[in-house]
């Protein structure tokens, strides 16, 4: 199997070791450690283009790429902006390990790579590796499953000079509180820890509810959620499956108000429930995804992994640090 290699430090590098912002350095250096390279590129050195690459140059090495592919998304990188931040931020180029000396990889190795990944279906592994290894260092707590669902806007599109539209096909219309949007929407299965444990991408006018089902059929403790995903069917199941019913009460046909008994339980529930904010708020105000970048339910689902990806390592940082605050030991770096 033939790699790319990347040239060995040379004397350039350790003049600039000092160099760079120490603040990005130091965060990169925890993200470094937080994250299974190994784990995450070992299905990628077996697509052919590693396997037998043919006449033309190697292809990148997988972990490099892996880890170019995280930094876009830990600071809201285009394709182009991700190849213009490995020229010139020293960090970045550390990080991936880039020697100063090395070429960069473009923009259309990016996208290329990004590509091959989606075609080989590894969004499901490369997801479920980070939540097995944040599970394995004791991150995730495993006392119920908080669901919720967001909305990533698309572009509405515009009309050519042929009256062609140029909206995404995919896409579609939904209204929330009043405001209509136009887009996909992430639904999200996250464990009591902040840490989201599974997913899935619809387009926007999907009902929130037609996704539970799926995203808590392993669930063994509780559910928690929001009126929105009310049914009497869906709680006879949980009911059943002995597993909590943490999903808030809304008003049924004819009643004119909650009875006190499910106004306390709401209560309850909405204090805990609260916390599948959390991600979200990472997700949309810390790593800025609002809109999605790509046209289509398929690339822009393998996007929102790569996201959620992110925002779960990210997590990990503040979970290893509350660990440490209450006097327990911090996780130990990644061998």
């Amino acid at each position: 199997m033939a790699i790319r290699k990347n040239a060995p430090m040379g004397f350039v590098d350790m003049a600039l070791e000092d160099f760079g912002s120490s603040r990005t350095a130091k965060l990169l250096n925890k993200l470094d450690d937080a994250t299974p390279w190994d784990t995450l590129a070992r299905p990628i050195t077996q697509l052919p283009e590693y396997k037998d690459h043919g006449a033309g140059r190697p292809p990148w090495e997988p972990t490099m790429m892996l880890k170019a592919m995280m930094l876009a998304k830990w600071f809201n990188l285009s394709d182009p902006g991700l190849e213009e931040e490995l020229k010139d931020r020293i960090s970045f180029r550390k990080f991936v390990g880039l020697s100063f000396t090395d070429a960069t990889p473009d923009e259309t190795t990016f996208v290329k790579f990004r590509k091959r990944l989606r075609e080989a279906r590894l969004d499901e592994y490369l997801f479920q590796s980070v939540v097995k290894h944040l599970d394995s260092q004791g991150f995730l707590v495993r006392e119920g499953t908080m669901v919720d669902a967001t909305i990533i806007e698309q572009s509405k599109g515009s009309k050519n000079d042929d009256g062609e539209s140029t909206r995404d096909e995919d896409a579609s219309f939904t209204k929330k509180h009043g405001k209509t949007y136009h887009g996909y929407k992430a639904h999200i299965a996250c464990d009591l820890s902040g840490v989201m444990a599974d997913y899935k991408v619809t387009t926007a006018k999907v009902h929130d509810s037609k996704c539970i089902d799926e995203l808590v059929e392993d669930e063994k403790v509780a559910v928690l959620a929001d009126s929105a995903y009310s049914s009497k069917d869906r709680r006879e199941k949980l009911r059943k499956r002995e597993v909590i019913d943490g999903i808030v009460y809304k008003r049924t046909r004819g009643q004119a108000e909650l009875y006190d008994w499910q106004e306390r339980w709401n209560g309850l529930v909405s204090k805990v429930r609260s916390k599948v904010e959390h991600p979200f708020a990472m997700l949309k105000h810390q790593l800025g995804y609002r809109k999605v970048r790509y046209r289509g339910l398929e690339r822009n689902a393998f996007d929102v992994c790569l996201m959620l990806m992110a925002c779960n390592l990210k997590r990990s940082l503040f979970l290893n640090e509350q660990a440490k605050a209450i006097g327990m030991d911090p996780v130990p770096k990644r061998v």
